[in-house]
């Protein structure tokens, strides 16, 4: 219990103290990792055990959201492998000249030592690029699943090393693994009548770890790739959704061991380990150009390279397994897990910095570089058309949603949406909504949008960072109204401080819908019923004013 009461105050402690110096939690928890390997803590099986259980959990909830046809588009594979490449012949010859210029670590190396290293370092953290998506809200937008798939790419390469070097081929049983798709049929119906609350986490829990986890290391598989193949069979769910928004927290606070783990998983560094980590981030800037290059081959917008580059210039976790493969079969040292470990933690920390720049970094990066005719982009890329619209509402959940339907079936405006889900978009076209896909945290994207004229009103509906969109439309020139629904009182302020003329906390906005229908019937009129399931009137009431309305 002593050991446990310590392993969290330190996390804790450093944790938060990198949230008052405006950096990422997981800095804090980086840093705790090497503190209580310098306490003493370096065999404390229960962290490496929660740590596997959160990477589990984290690629379970990757394949409930992921889109198989994404791996298959060229942007992704194409993407993965070319950079690969060059990643593993740059970081061997970066090697092979610190060797040559007499760092006393590298010199009298071998070339397999410089090539084990250099693959090692070629892959991206798929714990932090999907934290990084999952803060940002994007998930599910054109960056955010080219990122996601090059991942899980790279996963599948990892599987493919990890059972070469183990000279075990898997067992003849996993070709029984077919069977899982008439299984996860009966997984399904079962789903369907858990219910909501703990019933929902626990079976996502028990799908990840049993049919996903257990059954793949049973026939001599990666059991983290179980877990992303049931999360992949299980995501056409109609609860998929719900699923994966329950176990979210309980994956964050998981992955805090991942975070220490890294920290503790060799010994502490001498002066010229940490000197070699240092130097070895000089390949990030490497990997992030290679990126953009070879995306923008494929005619992917220079913002969206940008954007893709930066959620991935990072090293992985999986370079501690190949060091760690190596060490075992004797072709590098043990010392190597040391500098692996130390390079891998100072990566995650100049990517969080990176990242915490943000929009304004990639921006600045994006129109320095040569102009690109809108028309020969990549479809996802390109400008949207709302000609006609005299609204707009920018992301289309379930509030969204309604404010759509209640602008077109009571106020009878002609209304756009803006979302940056292709799945989403795909869906509500369906349905008969006119919307676009764009990234609205875009700069340009107001004013890349065709037939925008006409529009006087914006709703910002996103899960997220609608100040900053507020602050973007009225930097592009606009003008007219501009609502928020923000989730918390926060946002509230922050909106109104960007610009927005009436910002509302969107459960308290539930509340005064639930207000108004109980005044209806009082008086006897007719309780309108949920927003968008009501006919429209012969006449349409006068427009409402917008208040500032702050909760």
């Amino acid at each position: 219990m002593e050991v446990a009461a310590t392993i969290l105050s330190v996390t804790f402690v450093l944790g938060f103290l990198a949230s008052l110096l405006r950096l990422p939690p997981l800095v804090g928890f980086l840093a705790a990792g090497f503190v209580l390997n310098g306490l003493g803590h370096i065999q404390v099986p229960q962290v490496h055990v929660i740590a596997d259980l959160g990477v589990t959990l984290l690629l379970f909830a990757i394949g409930l959201k992921l889109d198989v046809r994404t791996l298959l588009a060229k942007e992704v594979w194409l993407t993965t492998i070319s950079t690969l490449v060059v990643n593993v012949v740059v970081a061997f010859g970066f090697l092979s000249v610190l060797a040559l210029a007499g760092m006393s670590l590298l010199v009298g190396e071998g070339a397999a030592v410089f090539a084990i290293i250099g693959f090692g370092l070629s892959f991206s953290s798929t714990v932090f690029v999907v934290k990084l998506l999952e803060e940002r809200g994007d998930g599910h937008a054109f960056y955010g699943r080219i990122a996601v798939g090059v991942l899980v790419v790279q996963d599948i390469l990892a599987v493919v090393f990890l059972t070469a070097t183990s000279g075990h081929l898997p067992s003849p049983w996993a070709f029984g693994l077919v069977l899982l798709w008439p299984l996860v049929k009966g997984f399904r119906a079962v789903w369907g009548r858990v219910g909501h609350g703990e019933m929902q986490s626990l079976f996502g829990i028990l799908m990840a770890l049993v049919p996903g986890y257990m059954l793949f290391e049973l026939v001599g598989l990666k059991g983290d790739l179980g877990a992303l193949v049931i999360g992949i069979m299980l995501a056409s769910h109609p609860s998929a959704v719900e699923l994966s928004r329950a176990l979210f927290h309980v994956k964050e606070l998981l992955l805090v061991g991942f975070f220490l783990s890294i920290g503790m998983f060799g010994g502490l560094p001498t002066p010229s380990q940490v000197w070699l980590a240092v130097l070895l981030l000089l390949l990030l800037p490497v990997q992030a150009l290679g990126y953009v290059s070879v995306l923008r081959t494929m005619r992917v917008r220079h913002r969206t390279g940008w954007l893709v580059a930066a959620a991935l210039m990072q090293f992985s976790e999986f370079g501690l397994i190949v060091v760690a493969v190596g060490a075992d079969e004797g072709l590098l040292s043990r010392d190597w897990l040391v500098i692996m470990s130390l390079t891998l933690s100072l990566a995650f920390v100049v990517s969080s910095l990176v990242n915490g720049r943000g929009q304004p970094l990639v921006e600045r990066l994006a129109s320095r570089m040569p102009a690109q005719d809108p028309d020969r982009l990549h479809p996802e890329d390109r400008p949207g058309d709302i000609r006609g619209a005299e609204a707009l509402v920018v992301g289309l959940g379930r509030v969204g949603r309604s404010a759509y339907t209640q602008l077109v079936q009571t106020y009878r405006l002609d209304v756009a949406g803006i979302e940056s889900d292709e799945t989403r978009v795909r869906k509500l076209h369906t349905q008969g909504f006119k919307v676009v896909e764009s990234d609205a945290s875009d700069e340009e994207f107001f004013t890349r949008l065709r037939g925008r004229e006409n529009v006087r009103m914006v709703v910002l509906a996103l899960p997220a960072h609608n100040a900053e969109v507020v602050a973007i439309l009225r930097a592009s020139g606009f003008e007219g109204i501009v609502a928020t629904a923000a989730r918390y009182e926060e946002g509230v302020a922050r909106s109104l401080a960007a610009g927005a003329d009436a910002a509302f906390n969107a459960a308290a906005g539930a509340g005064l819908e639930l207000a108004d229908q109980v005044a209806r019937l009082d008086v006897g009129a007719p309780a309108t019923g949920p927003v968008g399931t009501a006919h429209p009137p012969e006449t349409p009431p006068p427009r409402p004013q917008h208040p500032q309305v702050g909760g």
